[in-house]
């Protein structure tokens, strides 16, 4: 698959999940997880967070902490990594986890030279509404609108809610044929999604 392909991939497992919600910066919640991603915007008392903006964009590029980013638009920005930086890819992870050809939400302040220092950064999280159509041991076959899409059990990670219920891991009571929300994080090399939470019912 080109990376053209794959990108559209992204934005098309991406788009509805957004709607318009604004990326809350990680040191505003005080916690970095999948939610926090599609957080409604919150009121912070750090004036940086009030000023930060947002990107949305493919890796092209990485020279050390600094990751070149071709935008959804086709611009390029820069995008330097601190010391402070809060990275979630399906966990908190380092900077070293991000690779070329990841897609990333970052949140962050603009610098003078025209990068922006990121206070979170979200590396390919996906958001997605789905019908569960096959289940095994280690993923769930699902659709999402018209599309064909592989959800990957990951051993200690991924959880699940039932009807409101509190998370567990205990998968058992997935039917299929249900309807679930997924948050988790997109795998650019065959493009399943890695899942962090499944909800069924509210």
């Amino acid at each position: 698959m080109t990376a053209g392909k794959s990108l559209d991939r992204r934005r098309l497992l991406t788009t509805a999940a957004l709607g318009g919600a604004t990326i809350v910066g990680a040191s505003a919640l005080g916690a970095l997880d999948a939610d926090a991603a599609f957080a409604a915007p919150m009121p912070s008392l750090d004036p940086a967070i009030s000023k930060s903006s947002f990107v949305d964009g493919r890796v092209s590029q990485i020279k050390g902490r600094v990751l070149d980013v071709v935008e959804s638009d086709g611009g390029h920005r820069l995008i330097q990594l601190t010391n402070a930086t809060s990275i979630w890819k399906l966990e908190t992870v380092t900077a070293e986890s991000i690779e070329p050809g990841d897609g990333l939400y970052a949140r962050g302040v603009d610098m003078p030279d025209g990068t922006m220092a990121a206070d979170a950064v979200w590396v390919n999280i996906v958001n997605l509404y789905v019908t569960v159509r096959g289940i095994e041991r280690s993923r769930l076959h699902l659709s999402h609108g018209r599309n064909a899409l592989v959800g990957n059990i990951v051993t200690k990670r991924t959880t699940a809610s039932f009807r409101g219920g509190a998370l567990t891991s205990d998968l058992s009571q997935l039917r299929i044929g249900q309807h679930a929300q997924v948050l988790g994080a997109w795998r650019p090399a065959d493009d399943s999604v890695d899942i962090a939470r499944i909800t069924v019912g509210h």
